[in-house]
This record gives C-alpha cells, sequence and structure tokens, in this order.
C-alpha cells in the first residue's frame, strides 16, 4: 500500500488542522493505521493509532485534542487536531501494518511521506 499524508501547514495557537493519509494499490481496510510525528531536531514519536475494527489510541500528549478516524470508503485516514499548541509543531507521517503485526507489536510496514505543521505561539 502507498500513502500520502496531506493537510499541514501554519496554523495559531488553539487554532485546528486537518491531516489526510490518502492510500492507494491497496484498500486500507485491511490495515491498522497510524499517525506519527517527529518534531523539529527530536525524535519521531507515536500520536495515534485506529485499528481495522476501529478501535482507537492515543498519545497522551493528545488525548482529548486530536482525534484520528479512518474512511475505508475513500481508502482515507484522518487526523482532526484541535487546541493545537506550538510543541505540536512537527512533520506528521502516516503509517500502516497488517493486524497480525500489530498482534506481534511489528513495526508499520508502509509509511507515506509527512506533512509539515507548524504551530505559531
Amino acid at each position: 500500500v502507498q500513502l500520502q499524508a496531506s493537510g499541514g501547514g501554519l496554523v495559531q495557537a488553539e487554532g485546528s488542522l486537518r491531516l489526510s493519509c490518502a492510500a492507494s494499490r491497496r484498500t486500507i481496510s485491511n490495515y491498522d493505521m497510524g499517525w506519527f510525528r517527529q518534531p523539529p531536531g527530536k525524535e519521531r514519536e507515536f500520536v495515534a493509532a485506529i485499528t481495522t475494527g476501529g478501535i482507537t489510541d492515543y498519545a497522551d500528549s493528545v488525548k482529548g485534542r486530536f482525534t484520528i478516524s479512518r474512511d475505508n470508503a475513500k481508502n482515507t485516514m484522518y487526523l482532526q487536531m484541535n487546541s493545537l499548541k506550538p510543541e505540536d509543531t512537527a512533520v506528521y507521517s502516516c503509517a500502516a501494518r497488517s493486524y497480525i503485526d500489530t498482534y506481534y507489536q511489528r513495526d508499520y510496514s508502509y509509511w507515506g511521506q509527512g506533512t509539515l505543521v507548524t504551530v505559531s505561539s
């Protein structure tokens, strides 16, 4: 599966953005999906994940502010980001893996190019 993230940009603190992750070549309905981010000068970190069955998980830093969702009919995953903070500034990437890889806690197999989110104070 090929993934392409989009929707990043410059936003003021407390603003909102919605990121999209469009998939091609294969349907995302067979994959668990996730969002990750890499802040400037830091390591990549987990943001949110959603299973094929719609079960979600979030990093503590984004709980209550970000919402992950998927539309299998459109072959697209989303990340709604509200109440953005300057520390949310990062390159956001989407990823996919099979439910078997999730069960065995293996790394995500497929990655899309990131989209930059910049939050100004």
